[in-house]
Formats: C-alpha cells, structure tokens, sequence
C-alpha cells in the first residue's frame, strides 16, 4: 500500500511538473508555504523538542557542558514535590472558583445588554475595555487598590463599618482577590461572545413559547440555554485552558506567590524553576506535565461534554 501510494505522488508531481501552468502554481504555493513553514520548525517545532530532551536533563544555566542526562528524575521529583502539588491545587482552585461565576455572571450581563436600551453601545464598550487593556496595567491598578493602608477596598470597607483587610498579605484572602481582580480583567470577553451567541437566537422561537404560556424562565431554560450550548461549551473549553496557563496577573498582583505560597499556580512554579532558581530540567518538566494535563482536561470535555452540546 505504501509502495502505491508513493507511486502515485510520484505519478501526480511528474504530471505537475510536465505543464508549465501547474508547474508554476505549484513552485507558487510552495513559495508561499516556505516562510510559514521555516517559521513553524525554527519557533514550534524546534523549541517543543529541545524543551523534550531538556525535561530529560539536569541543567543550571552555567554552561553547556554542565548539561546532563537523568532520565525521568526530573519527573519523579515533581511526583514528590509539595511546592509543585501546592500550585497544582491552587491552579486548581483559581479554575474552579474564577470559572463558574465568570460564565454566569456574563450570561447575565449579556441577556441585560441584548435589550434595546439606550447608549447599548456604550456599556458594550465598557465591559469590552479591560479586555484589551494591558494585563500588567489592571494587576498594578488592582495592587493599588488591595493596598491595606490606602487602598480603595479598604476605603469601602471601612465606609460600610467593616474592619479593613490585608488582602494579597493574607494566605486566606489573597487567592480570591487574584481571582476577583482577573474577574473583572477578562469578564468583557465572555460578555461579547453570549452577546453573538444570543443574537443568533431566532425571535420566533420566543414568539411561539409566548403563544404557549411559558413563563420567562420556561423561556431560558428551554430555549435560551439549550441553543447557547455551543457558546458555552466554547467558553468552558478557553476558560480552563486560560486559567492552568494564567500568569501575568498573579506575578504582578503577588510576585513571591503570594503569603506561603498561596497564589503560587502552576506558570508561576515554572517561571520561579527556570529564571529565579534556574532549574531548567526541572521547569522544562513541570511545563510538559503541565501540557499532558490540558490535553487530558481538553479530550474529556469533547468525550463528555460536547455530546451534550446542541449546535441546531
């Protein structure tokens, strides 16, 4: 079978290279395909190996014949390691809080901005704003305002007759302030894909579940939600794989990790290996476990999830 097939491209490309016009559509796209595919090998392909063999090695960045082979040592010391289980768990824990309410709270918002209300454009913009305002811009206005002498929190709080809080100083407090300022960050986001998902919804549906009596909820649950599935089902798949690689909010917000370690996720824990301790061998590993552990994520919501979803 082999032997035919590679018969039969030989067959088709001694074709193509007989008639000049096909000769020169086809020296055409390999012309176009050549820059993207050097830059496909020489910043993808050859990174991910050299990072491969590099979570096989022990290498500390003072010279290249300090580089040595060690097997799955690496690996083995991250199976064993409390410091990589802690950012497991609050990688985690930033997942399973941040994702839940960011989906519900957009839902929300997005059914209040598909009503034709006035200066519609303008709260569009609004929630959309810090979406593509700069990450290290909001952490650093964010780190303002947790400030537990004159930040603004505090301000509130004390305002309300509350007794302040040290917030990003706190092991208890400084994990939910990462995910109440990454909230508001990337909220825009989720807003405008439900607002798409819900204008794409046919009026007459809602039309015909009027003439029958259903009540608003009714409405939702049966029509709304079921045809935002796919919208949904998107977000879901984004959200977690965004919140296992979050890292520039929480290095600004709490650059040590945060008080024993409390905000130390999984990319934080591979930046600290790699440039502030310089293991490499060992981050290289941790980034790879990290990947096997979105691909997994990944292929068991389309096995779970996606049979679920309604894309008519």
């Amino acid at each position: 079978m082999i032997d035919q097939a590679q018969a039969g491209f030989a067959s088709r490309l001694r074709h193509y290279l007989k008639r000049p016009l096909l000769r020169q559509d086809l020296i055409a796209g390999v012309t176009y395909l050549v820059p993207s595919a050097l830059s496909l090998l020489f910043f993808v392909i050859i990174p991910v190996v050299s990072a491969l063999l590099l979570s096989f090695s022990k290498w500390e960045l003072l010279s290249a014949r300090d580089r040595a082979f060690i097997g799955l040592d690496n690996y083995a010391h991250l199976l064993t390691s409390a410091e990589f289980w802690n950012s497991i768990r609050n990688t985690v824990y930033f997942g399973v809080v941040k994702i839940p309410v960011d989906i519900v709270v957009a839902l929300l918002i997005a059914m209040l901005l598909n009503r034709e209300i006035r200066g519609l454009p303008f709260y569009r913009t609004i929630f959309f704003l810090p979406v593509i305002t700069s990450t290290v811009a909001v952490s650093a206005v964010w780190r303002y305002m947790y400030d537990p002498n004159f930040g603004f929190a505090n301000a509130i709080l004390k305002w309300l007759g509350m007794p302040a809080q040290t917030w990003l100083y706190d092991p208890k407090l400084a994990m939910p302030s990462v995910i109440l300022a990454a909230l508001w960050k990337g909220l825009g986001y989720d807003i405008v894909i439900y607002l798409a998902g819900l204008r794409g919804i046919p009026r007459i549906y809602y039309e015909a579940a009027a003439i029958d009596g259903a009540n608003n909820w009714q409405r939702f649950w049966k029509i709304t939600w079921p045809l935002l599935s796919p919208v949904t089902y998107f977000i879901l798949v984004m959200s977690i794989i965004n919140s296992f690689r979050v890292f520039g909010q929480i290095h600004v917000l709490t650059p040590k990790g945060g008080p024993l370690r409390s905000t130390e996720v999984i990319v934080l824990y591979i930046y600290r290996k790699a440039f502030q301790e310089y293991r490499f061998g060992r981050a290289a590993a941790a980034a790879f476990v990290l990947f096997a552990i979105v691909t997994v994520l990944t292929q068991l919501q389309r096995r779970v999830i996606e049979p679920r979803v309604h894309y008519e």
